[in-house]
């Protein structure tokens, strides 16, 4: 029985220190950048063609202001969504400000009614600055591209991901997840 969702914003915050301080032309030192290539919930994004090494060298073009020069077509993906955080900043804050305040405990009970809901007590909701994928599940981790997350410019209120609201992404998602 599920008994609590958790989600897990700490990349994002740390990418939003790093989109902030880039696009005001600040230098984000290698250090910061290997320290974020190296959080545990990165692994989650690397595979044989996008790994720590591939993050590094995205963030540190992308903050020297350089053309990534690369054949990967995961590493491109990332430093054109690293580049588009960078356009507006107001857009980027106004894609974490509701994350902050995501509340998932309405969607427990329909979780909890569904079969495979006995798998596990606890949920988390990951959210990490993607390439390609828009979702993975990994045991009971729901990773969503942060890139694919869509405010509605007119009503803060409306948050899609796709063609879906987030909060039904989510729980769709989840139903998914608990069903594997």
């Amino acid at each position: 029985m599920i008994k609590r969702i958790t989600i897990k914003l700490n990349v994002i915050e740390g990418m939003l220190y790093y989109w902030q301080a880039t696009a005001e032309k600040e230098k984000v030192g290698e250090n910061y950048i290997i320290n974020m290539a190296e959080l545990p919930e990165m692994t989650y994004l690397y595979d044989s063609e996008f790994n720590q090494e591939s993050m590094r060298k995205v963030l540190s073009a992308v903050s020297n202001r350089e053309v990534l020069n690369s054949d990967s077509k995961k590493e491109r993906k990332f430093w054109n969504n690293n580049m588009w955080m960078l356009e507006d900043l107001e857009y980027t804050n106004m894609m974490v400000k509701p994350l902050k305040t995501l509340n998932l405990d309405s969607i427990i009970d329909e979780l909890n009614s569904k079969n495979g809901s006995e798998k596990y007590e606890e949920l988390e909701v990951i959210f990490l600055p993607g390439h390609q994928d828009e979702y993975s599940i990994v045991g009971n981790k729901l990773i969503i591209n942060f890139f694919r997350v869509k405010p509605d410019l007119y009503d803060e209120y409306k948050i899609m991901i796709g063609e879906t609201l987030l909060l039904d992404y989510i729980e769709e998602k989840l139903i998914e997840l608990i069903s594997e």
